[in-house]
Order: structure tokens, then C-alpha cells, then sequence
């Protein structure tokens, strides 16, 4: 059996890859962590329709996925 690792991102509301966190993260942890750090920081200054974001993963089959929000971005 091959394990293969899991890729996450970070997309705006709209499905797009979020315009200032637009990478690849190696673990859930990392994508939320990041996240939210730009929503305490940057993201403060921004309507809540830009500081909204959703966290996708890779499925096996190379689509992604959205998985979940995080919720100190969607407030």
C-alpha cells in the first residue's frame, strides 16, 4: 500500500486560490494556522467577503476539495 501526502490550500470565498496565501500546505494545521494569522493581521482591514477563505484538499484523483472555513476569518 503507498501512502501518498495530503495537500492542502487556501481559496477565497469564491472557489478561487486566495490572493495573498496562494501556496501549498503539508498538513491541515499549517493552512488553518496560516490563515488565520492573515486574518488577525492583514486581513483585519479587509471586508469580510475578502477575509473569508476556505481551506481545500487534493484528493487521490488531483481535484481539490473544499474541506472547511476557518472561523476566525469568517468573523
Amino acid at each position: 500500500m503507498v501512502l501518498c501526502q495530503r495537500l492542502y490550500r487556501l481559496v477565497a470565498l469564491d472557489g478561487s486560490p486566495h490572493p495573498v496565501l496562494d501556496t501549498t500546505y503539508e498538513s491541515i494545521e499549517a493552512a488553518i494556522n496560516a490563515a488565520q494569522d492573515w486574518c488577525e493581521g492583514q486581513g483585519l482591514n479587509c471586508s469580510l467577503s475578502k477575509r473569508g477563505m476556505g481551506v481545500e484538499v487534493m484528493t487521490s484523483s488531483g481535484v481539490w476539495r473544499t474541506i472547511g472555513y476557518p472561523r476566525k476569518c469568517l468573523n
